[in-house]
């Protein structure tokens, strides 16, 4: 069959992304889904940083990519094998796809799915293969398993997760990458206990995911810190109690003395070793430091070793919130619905898919937390 998508085959080109075009939008031939694979009709995908770090070079990936992770739509084909889903069911993608056979599978953490990681690092499925052709005829990479750009795609079953019908596509599209990352990074990885204090820095859809967990999981006390204003004051409006400029050059000092010395869990889902090291620093005595931020891979940062040990100070990295993702996407959407978790309060635009390289001009710009690609 057809279906348009959004295509990226040369990374890193300059803004406005509005006039150098990097995505465009294609018409690519996807082929049936195969053994254990799911045709799905994209309705809602949101824009991510990680993908905005495909599109500057910044996380090489190979080229060219039907682009996209952060996706909710409906079942419209089932390869041979799967039979615990329905056509119609509705569904959110993940962006690992986890084999269920490794070490880190068998171990409870799908999250870290080797041959899931292998292939996204090399732009097929679970499988091993692309399901996307361009008119030539010349494959083309899918994103993260998912290439959520797009009005249909093929994925793993393994990337998939059944959900509440009553959820709208654009709502249920964030618990896929956002909702899983942030909130999974405060309960699951940093395990935060009612009555801990919570620092997050960087205030995109991931980091606000994470100020509202932290609300949730009975935090004392959430600070806040971001270089943009209206990041902020949202995150005020979403329960943080204190909120600091990051480009503040006496931010960490502020922070320390209006907590008393430190946190005792500070997020960082920014990706700059600038903000991981004021994240380390405004971690108190015997405090854990998390960082969910995708940096260059060459960003590199010196850890004080001493520090380190005489402070019995905890490192954490978190992907994907530490997520079993078939068990908490739905944990997290029953607390949404049930008031808990204002996941709806993340999005800040909708747009079609032909406008999407001026969206991602407004996510480069701090403009936008999270804006959702809405199918018809």
């Amino acid at each position: 069959m057809k279906t348009r998508a959004a295509v990226l085959r040369q990374v890193g080109l300059p803004h406005p992304y509005k006039q150098t075009q990097p995505l465009v939008i294609e018409e690519l031939t996807l082929a049936p889904p195969g053994r254990d694979e799911v045709l799905v009709r994209i309705r809602a995908a949101g824009l991510c940083h990680s993908d905005l770090s495909v599109i500057n070079g910044d996380r090489p990936r190979p080229v060219p990519m039907a682009i996209g992770h952060e996706a909710a739509g409906e079942v419209a084909g089932l390869g041979e094998g799967v039979t615990d889903l329905a056509i119609g069911d509705h569904v959110a993608l993940v962006f690992v796809p986890s084999c269920g056979h490794c070490m880190p599978c068998s171990e409870g953490r799908p999250a870290l799915c080797e041959p899931g990681a292998a292939a996204n690092g090399a732009g097929t499925l679970l499988s091993g293969q692309r399901r996307l052709a361009d008119t030539s005829g010349q494959p083309v990479n899918h994103h993260l398993g998912c290439s959520a750009f797009a009005e249909h795609v093929v994925v793993s079953r393994r990337s998939l997760v059944k959900i509440d019908p009553a959820l709208p596509f654009d709502e249920a599209a964030l618990f896929g990458c956002a909702v899983l990352t942030g909130v999974g990074a405060v309960v699951n990885t940093a395990q935060v206990r009612a009555g801990q204090s919570v620092a997050v820095i960087g205030l995109g859809g991931v980091g606000l995911a994470a100020v509202i967990g932290a609300v949730a999981a009975g935090a004392r006390e959430v600070v806040a810190i971001d270089l943009a204003a209206s990041k902020r004051d949202m995150a005020i409006e979403l329960g943080a109690t204190q909120a600091f400029d990051g480009a503040d050059p006496d931010c960490v000092d502020k922070v320390r003395a209006a907590t008393h010395g430190g946190l005792d869990h500070v997020f960082e889902f920014a990706g700059s070793t600038r903000a991981f090291e004021t994240a380390y620093r405004i971690t108190r005595r015997g405090g854990t430091t998390t960082t969910a931020g995708l940096p260059p891979p060459q960003a590199a940062f010196a850890l004080p070793i001493v520090n380190l040990v005489g402070e019995e100070r905890t490192l954490k990295g978190s992907y994907i919130g530490t997520c079993v993702p078939s068990r908490d996407l739905p944990r997290y959407v029953a607390l949404y619905r049930a008031g808990r978790l204002p996941v709806n309060r993340l999005m800040t635009g909708r747009l079609r898919l032909e406008d999407i390289n001026e969206g991602f001009d407004r996510l480069h710009a701090g403009e936008a937390v999270r804006q959702v690609v809405v199918f018809d």
